[in-house]
């Protein structure tokens, strides 16, 4: 008879093969007020320390040097650091621990340690010989992802990516089944493009009952939305069909005591000449709560995408952003043109297409060069993009002759000479 204990494995082998075998078992740790451990103040610990701060953890850093983030972590209170090299007992009533130094000998040593006394460890050295695996984590609106596939951190990293930006994004659906609380949100949509919406507005709206859209919002976004979510068009067309501002305010008010959760979903910036003061006063008014979510303005992102830059070194070192949507010579306008004339930084006019011509002569007639360079972009971000150049001297005629329309953002000024033409 083969005598049985010839070729059994060591307790050491059986204890690798057993770590072959079975899956890492996912669990949450509550480290909050808990001791933790972290040796080594490398890059390692510079990248695993904000999320250990975040979680509530009571960190101490052992380490002869840090990388000045980590530094700085210490000097701000975050986390305790003893200046030395690990000796043994350093692990002692830690929770978990994190070995991350560059002395493979303190990192085994370390790792015995945390064994002996029962202590989770992290090894950035060698995953295999750790008890503890860190995971490609990710957080989106109160939801923690985290990923493991064992020996492939990339992989890891790429599942967890995808996953939190569908969760960002609104591309993954992941309503809220419990405790579900009714919101109202201001969106900026921002100029056109859905890519240039936010992140967060664009989870807002994936959670929404009910969206009141503009026309120059996104409007490819309100195809992805859900069946069940009504959608209302507050479309303001100039000189058409419009929805009433008081109406808008009123829907905002209704949907939300209805106990809806409502989207606003506003072209470029809430604030930004997008009369979001007159609906977050108006729901305040309701005694209704409203999150506002700024976006991209097109002041800035429409000169941008055909080239120009609102400021440029050496040309300008300033902007002004202005509403063209009254002539000059309106007693309705707040605008000084006089000083807008006199400054040499650049100008940008928004909804100003159709007065341009009366803008134009104004700013000349205050001391602006005719031959100022001025471009207006036409449908900025979206497909229909077009940029017309001109000058003060020049538009009013090139805005006939091109049949330049609304919306389009005019760009006054010597950086319109800076970008390349488009």
């Amino acid at each position: 008879m083969a005598d049985p204990g010839k070729h059994a494995p060591s307790p050491a082998h059986q204890q690798q093969d057993a770590r072959e075998e079975h899956p890492a078992y996912p669990v949450g740790l509550r480290l909050a007020g808990r001791r933790v451990v972290v040796l080594g103040g490398g890059q390692v610990a510079q990248r695993r320390l904000p999320a250990l701060i975040a979680a509530g953890a009571d960190i101490t850093l052992i380490s002869p040097s840090a990388t000045p983030s980590v530094e700085a972590m210490a000097e701000t209170g975050e986390i305790t650091w003893i200046r030395r090299r690990y000796q043994d007992g350093d692990i002692a009533d830690a929770w978990y621990a994190l070995v991350a130094t560059s002395d493979p000998v303190a990192n085994e040593t370390a790792s015995a340690e945390a064994e002996r006394t029962k202590t989770w460890c992290v090894r950035s050295d060698d995953a295999e010989a750790a008890t503890a695996w860190t995971p490609a984590t990710g957080r989106s609106e109160g939801v923690t992802v985290a990923v493991l596939t064992g020996r492939d951190p990339r992989r890891s990293a790429a599942v967890r990516d995808a996953i939190v930006e569908g969760l960002r994004d609104g591309s993954l659906a992941a309503p809220h089944s419990r405790d579900r609380t009714p919101f109202v949100a201001l969106v900026g949509g921002g100029p056109g493009d859905p890519d240039l919406i936010t992140v967060r507005g664009r989870r807002l709206l994936a959670e929404a009952d009910v969206v009141i859209a503009d026309r120059l919002g996104p409007r490819d976004l309100l195809d992805e939305l859900p069946p069940h979510v009504e959608v209302i068009d507050a479309a303001k067309i100039p000189y058409g069909r419009f929805m009433a501002q008081e109406a808008i305010n009123n829907a905002l008010v209704e949907h939300a005591k209805a106990g809806r959760s409502v989207v606003r979903l506003k072209g470029g910036d809430p604030f930004v000449f997008g009369r979001g003061m007159e609906e977050a006063q108006a729901l305040a008014e309701a005694g209704i709560a409203c999150t506002v979510v700024p976006g991209i303005s097109s002041s800035i992102s429409v000169p941008g995408a055909a080239g120009i830059p609102v400021t440029h070194r050496g040309v300008a070192h300033e902007f002004t952003v202005v509403s063209g949507h009254v002539a000059p010579d309106d007693p309705r306008s707040l605008v000084d043109w006089e000083s807008l004339a006199k400054l040499t930084g650049t100008l940008v006019i928004l909804m100003g297409v159709d007065k341009i011509g009366a803008i134009a002569e104004a700013l000349v007639a205050h001391g602006k060069a005719p031959d100022t360079p001025l471009a207006l972009v036409q449908e900025g971000t979206t497909a229909a993009q077009r940029r017309v150049d001109a000058t003060l001297a020049t538009v009013a005629e090139t805005v006939r002759a091109q049949d330049v329309r609304p919306p389009a953002v005019i760009v006054v000024g010597d950086v319109v000479a800076e970008g390349p033409h488009k």
